[in-house]
C-alpha cells in the first residue's frame, strides 16, 4: 500500500559517534568501538533517569541503525555479525571491514528474514489493516516469544512511510558473564554481560505495530479476535563486552538475535543467562483519548482512497485505537453495505440506471435470495477458501460495526435500517424483525415516507422468518402483508408505491391459502408504479417475477403471462 523510500532517514538520534569508529576501523584503527562509545558518553551530561555507560550508548545506537535501515552499522554493533566476521576469517581480526563488503548484507538479510515472522502477509479480507500487507507489523504471539529488534525493525521506524519511534533508557545491571566457543574445538571464553533496558513509544498509531487486544481469547479460527495498536513496550538487551581480546574488532556488542539457537544438546551462542526481548507485562495501547485528532483526520483521509481495501483497512486501525469512533464507523459500514450491493448487481447483471432504484432493486435480490439459497451470503473467503472477500465476509464485517454505530448514533437512522436488513439476510429472523418495529415505533405519523419505508422493511423482515421457517400459519405473515398495504397507501412516490405493491404479492405467496389472483393484481399495481421509475426496464421487470420463490408461481398460472406481456409493452 505504500512506496517505501529509497533512502532511508535516521529518526531515533544521531550516529555521528558511530560513524567515527567506522571510519577509523576501516582505516586501521586500533581504537575499538567500545571505548569510542564510552568516549562520547562521557562528553554528554548525565541523564537523571539513567548514568550513560557504553552499553547503554551501544544499544542505543544498534537500535537507531536497525530503526532507520542502516546495515553497516547494524553490522558493526551486532554479536552474531562480528560473531559471522571473527569465524570467517583466517587470522585475527583487528578492524572491521570495508562498508563495501556483502558480509553486512548478509547480516542484514538474516535480521530481515528473522523480522519476517512479524510481518503480514497474508490476505486479510475484510479484516484488513493499515498500512497492509507486507507494512503491518502484526504480533500474534505473546510478545515476550520475539527477539528485541522486532520492535524497532525499519518498518516501524523509517518516517515515511512509518511514523518512526522514541527511544528512552531506563536502567542497566550487570549481569552474569556469557560464554561461547568461537569454533567447536576452541576452548570456551567468557565476556562480562550487561542487562540494558530502554522503553520504546511509536509516535503514530496507524503504523504503530498491531498484537491481539490484552485478554483476547482464542476461541476458534473463524472467530476474529480483537486487535489493538501498540503505544510502547519495554525492551531488554544485553550487551557484551571485553571483547576484542577475545579476537574481535570491536570490544562490545550487542545480543540480539542468538549465534545459533539452544538444541536439546547444546546450549545457544552465546550462553547468556538472561535473553534479550519485551518485559513481561511493559506494553501499553493506543486508546481513544491519546490521539483524537489523527483518528478523524484518517477517517477523511480514508474516504478519499478510490480502493475499497485501502478504505477498509484505514478504517480498521482507526476502530481498533477507538472501537466508538463515529464517523469510521459510518464510513467502514457505508461502504461494507454498498459492496454488498454491488455485488448482488454483479451477479443478477441487470442494468439499472437510477441510483434510488438500484439501492432498492439490490436490497430486493439479496431479501429473496437469503430465504433460498444464500450461498453467497453465508460461505466466507477464509471457509471457502477463496481469494478475495464474499458478500458474507461484508456482512459478518458489517454486522457488529453498525450494531456499535447504533448504540453511539442512535438518531441515525439509515444505519438503523441498513442493520435491521443485514439481521434478516444474516436470518437472525427476531433481531430484524426488532429492529424496524423499533424504527417504525419512533418514526412520528407525520414523516409519512420515512414511515412507509419502515413498514415495508418491517413486512420483509416478517416475511423472511416465515418462508425460512416454512410455517405458513405464522400470524406474521398476515401482519407483514397489512404493514406493506398501509405503507402503499401512506406514500405517493412511484418508488415507494412499487416496492409496497411488490412487497404485498410477495407476503401472499406464504399464505396457507394463497390467492393468485389476488397475487396478480397487486403484481399488476407493482409493475405499473415500477415502470415510472427512472431507470426501470421491462427487462429488469421481469427479473424481479424470476427469483426462487415468484417463479414457480407465475410459470405455474398461465394467467400471469399476461403480466409478463404487458411488462414488455412497457
Amino acid at each position: 500500500m505504500h512506496r517505501r523510500r529509497l533512502w532511508p532517514r535516521p529518526v531515533i538520534l544521531s550516529i555521528a559517534p558511530l560513524l567515527i569508529v567506522l571510519v577509523a576501523g576501516w582505516a586501521g584503527s586500533s581504537a575499538s568501538v567500545g571505548s569510542a562509545l564510552a568516549a562520547q558518553t562521557d562528553k554528554k551530561p548525565k541523564s537523571k533517569a539513567i548514568k550513560a555507560s557504553p552499553a547503554v550508548s551501544a544499544v542505543q545506537m544498534y537500535v537507531e541503525a536497525v530503526a532507520s535501515g542502516d546495515r553497516v552499522a547494524a553490522g558493526l554493533l551486532d554479536l552474531a555479525c562480528q560473531f559471522k566476521m571473527v569465524t570467517a576469517s583466517p587470522s585475527r581480526l583487528k578492524t572491521f571491514p570495508p562498508a563495501s563488503d556483502p558480509v553486512y548484507s548478509q547480516c542484514w538479510d538474516q535480521l530481515v528474514s528473522a523480522h519476517q515472522r512479524a510481518v503480514e502477509q497474508r490476505e486479510q479480507g475484510v479484516y484488513v489493516m493499515w498500512p497492509g500487507r507486507g507494512a503491518l507489523v502484526f504480533f500474534t504471539e505473546d510478545l515476550t516469544s520475539y527477539a528485541p529488534s522486532f520492535f524497532v525493525m525499519d518498518l516501524l521506524g523509517l518516517s515515511p512511510p512509518a511514523g518512526g519511534l522514541r527511544v528512552e533508557p531506563i536502567d542497566s545491571k550487570t549481569l552474569p558473564a556469557g560464554s561461547f566457543r568461537l569454533r567447536e574445538d576452541a576452548p570456551l571464553v567468557a565476556a562480562p554481560a550487561t542487562l540494558v533496558r530502554l522503553r520504546v513509544t511509536y509516535k503514530d498509531p496507524l503504523t504503530s505495530p498491531v498484537t491481539y487486544a490484552p485478554g483476547a481469547y482464542k476461541w476458534a479460527n473463524t472467530v476474529q479476535r480483537p486487535r489493538a495498536a501498540l503505544k510502547s513496550i519495554t525492551l531488554k538487551w544485553v550487551v557484551l563486552s571485553g571483547l576484542r581480546k577475545l579476537g574481535f574488532p570491536s570490544d562490545q556488542a550487542v545480543v540480539n538475535l542468538p549465534v545459533t539457537a539452544a538444541t536439546d544438546t547444546s546450549p545457544a551462542v552465546p550462553f547468556i543467562t538472561e535473553t534479550g526481548g519485551s518485559v513481561a507485562n511493559s506494553a501499553a495501547w493506543w486508546g481513544p483519548t491519546d490521539a483524537p485528532g489523527v483518528l478523524i483526520a484518517a477517517v477523511g483521509r480514508a474516504t478519499q482512497f478510490p480502493d475499497l481495501r485501502e478504505r477498509m483497512a484505514m478504517l480498521n486501525r482507526v476502530l481498533i485505537v477507538d472501537p466508538n469512533q463515529p464517523e469510521a464507523l459510518t464510513a467502514l459500514t457505508r461502504d461494507l453495505y454498498q459492496a454488498i450491493l454491488n455485488d448482488g448487481a454483479t451477479t443478477h447483471k441487470m442494468p439499472v440506471s437510477d441510483a434510488g432504484l438500484a439501492v432498492r432493486f439490490n436490497e430486493f435480490y439479496w431479501n429473496t435470495y437469503s430465504q433460498t439459497t444464500r450461498m453467497e451470503i453465508s460461505l466466507g473467503m477464509e471457509m471457502g477458501g477463496l481469494s478475495k472477500p464474499t458478500p458474507a465476509d461484508y456482512l459478518y464485517r458489517m454486522i457488529p460495526a453498525m450494531e456499535k454505530l447504533a448504540q453511539v448514533r442512535p438518531e441515525d437512522l439509515e444505519n438503523r435500517f441498513r442493520l435491521g436488513n443485514a439481521y434478516r439476510w444474516n436470518n437472525d429472523q427476531l433481531a430484524a424483525i426488532a429492529t424496524h418495529e423499533a424504527l417504525l415505533q419512533q418514526i412520528p405519523p407525520e414523516r409519512a415516507t420515512l414511515r412507509a419505508r419502515a413498514l415495508i422493511e418491517l413486512a420483509w423482515s416478517k416475511i423472511a422468518k416465515v418462508a425460512w421457517n416454512r410455517i405458513f400459519d405464522d400470524p406474521v405473515i398476515t401482519e407483514a402483508y397489512k404493514e406493506a398495504e398501509e405503507a402503499f397507501k401512506l406514500t405517493d412516490r412511484p418508488l415507494d408505491k412499487f416496492a409496497a405493491a411488490y412487497t404485498m404479492a410477495y407476503s401472499l405467496v406464504f399464505t396457507p391459502n394463497r390467492d393468485n389472483r389476488a397475487i396478480l393484481e397487486h403484481l399488476t399495481e407493482a409493475r405499473r408504479w415500477y415502470l415510472q421509475v427512472g431507470g426501470a426496464s421491462p427487462d429488469s421487470w421481469r427479473y424481479l417475477l424470476a427469483n426462487d420463490t415468484l417463479k414457480g408461481v407465475v410459470e405455474a398460472d398461465p394467467a400471469f403471462q399476461s403480466l409478463l406481456a404487458a411488462g414488455d409493452q412497457g
